[in-house]
């Protein structure tokens, strides 16, 4: 009988041995399959290395500041003829008064600002607008009474880069004391080939 109680209580403790051993097995395996899942979904998130170097490229292109000093001589001078040859045209069709070809002339956003109703307000406030009792009301208003005679004329001097696609338009004038003064007359955006005054 003592011998079959020794036996049960070996055996017992072998089996409540196993049971651990099993359930430390098992947890192993559980924390490994974790462990590689989470590895696998980590390594799924990465991007590929050709495009992780690409987007790189693109935010440190961005983050790059602009430097006009880069700009070549020849794109200056071709940009420069470009730029010009917008205005000239420009100057025709504000002279001929054709308001929707000046308006497709323009940004979105840019008529969006001069259509607006603030803008008008203001611009009918100033004195040349008052002394002549001109009231603005629509942007065609605006065309008529501010671009028509202010505009049909201008010759670009100069063009100053504030990227490889947008520039500031400028003439040079003498003011009241006889000094030379540069004059900015648009900001423009090259848009495939296709110059927009955006300012």
């Amino acid at each position: 009988m003592e011998n079959i109680d020794k036996n049960v209580i070996l055996l017992y403790s072998i089996s409540m041995g196993f049971k651990k051993l099993i359930a430390i097995l098992s947890l192993s395996v559980i924390t490994a399959i974790l462990t590689f899942s989470c590895n696998t979904t980590s390594q799924a998130v990465k991007t590929d290395p050709v495009e992780k170097s690409a987007a790189a490229t693109a935010a440190a292109a961005q983050n790059e500041e602009f430097d006009p000093t880069k700009i070549s001589q020849q794109y200056y001078d071709t940009t420069r003829d470009e730029v010009r040859r917008f205005i000239e045209a420009l100057n025709q069709i504000i002279r001929d008064r054709k308001f929707n070809e000046w308006k497709s002339n323009l940004s979105p956003e840019y008529f969006a600002e001069i259509s607006s109703a603030e803008n008008l307000r203001n611009l009918s406030e100033q004195p040349a607008m008052k002394t002549r009792r001109i009231v603005l009301r629509t942007a065609e208003d605006y065309f008529l009474n501010v671009v028509v005679p202010s505009r049909a004329n201008l010759r670009v001097d100069d063009i100053e880069f504030i990227s490889l696609n947008r520039v500031k338009a400028f003439t040079f004038t003498r003011n009241s004391a006889g000094e030379d003064i540069s004059l900015r007359l648009y900001d423009l955006e090259k848009i495939g080939s296709t110059w927009t005054i955006i300012n």
